[in-house]
């Protein structure tokens, strides 16, 4: 799957304003490992400020990574907890696009809105639309996370979406889950019944299963220098 979705294109697939040169994007990582995160991670108010002032510093307007990153965010929120036996989930499954709210949103690829829902409470997606894709006889779905209401209001499922056609756009915090404004993307094998939802966050007892059914999505983005 991986040799396949790497060789879809040659060049960088897009998922966020068109506009916006690849030159502008710059990698970012939020992992356990980052020291510059000695804030309130559970406030999103220092988040869009962080964020904000990663961007400023380095001349970006696009922030990204975080594909398999293990990260101590999600220690805010009960939602990454399994059950009060088991593991939390930490371990992040798609890549993130940190930048304004309302941001424009891009389908990767041609296919059809398989399902949208809004995934609300503190820590999920918000808003989400997931994109089924058939390309050469092989099916996949591209997950689209923490977009704005407005994204979700006049679309219905089977629609036709076109490679690079807006979708949606960002939310702010008071939609996506109390984050800063970024877009979580993400490739889906088998989405298990699912309907405009799938994990995106996975624990250690279950990451085999789920690096293997949600692959890289830097397979179809290429950006550079993804950390």
């Amino acid at each position: 799957m991986n040799n396949f979705l790497n060789a879809i294109s040659n060049k960088s697939l897009k998922v966020v304003d068109d506009s916006i040169d690849i030159d502008f994007y710059i990698p970012i990582s939020i992992s356990a490992k980052n020291k510059e995160l000695d804030f309130d991670t559970s406030s999103s108010k220092e988040w869009i400020n962080y964020i904000d002032e990663y961007l400023c510093k380095n001349n970006s307007k696009v922030a990204f990574g975080g594909y398999l990153e293990v990260r101590n965010i999600y220690n805010r929120s009960t939602h990454f907890k399994e059950g009060p036996l088991t593991e939390k989930r930490n371990i992040h499954l798609g890549i993130d696009l940190w930048c304004p709210e309302k941001t424009p949103i891009l389908a990767v690829l041609p296919g059809e809105i398989h399902s949208f829902k809004n995934n609300e409470g503190f820590g999920d997606y918000g808003p989400t639309i997931i994109i089924k894709h058939s390309i050469n006889t092989v099916t996949f779905y591209t997950l689209y996370g923490h977009l704005s209401k407005k994204s979700i209001e006049n679309i219905k499922v089977g629609d036709k979406v076109k490679e690079g056609q807006i979708i949606g756009e960002l939310g702010n915090h008071t939609v996506n889950g109390d984050y800063a404004p970024h877009l979580h993307f993400q490739i889906i094998k088998d989405l298990e019944g699912n309907i405009g939802d799938y994990p995106g966050v996975a624990s250690v007892k279950t990451i085999n299963f789920y690096k293997e059914n949600c692959p890289n999505p830097n397979l179809l983005l290429k950006l550079p220098n993804e950390i």
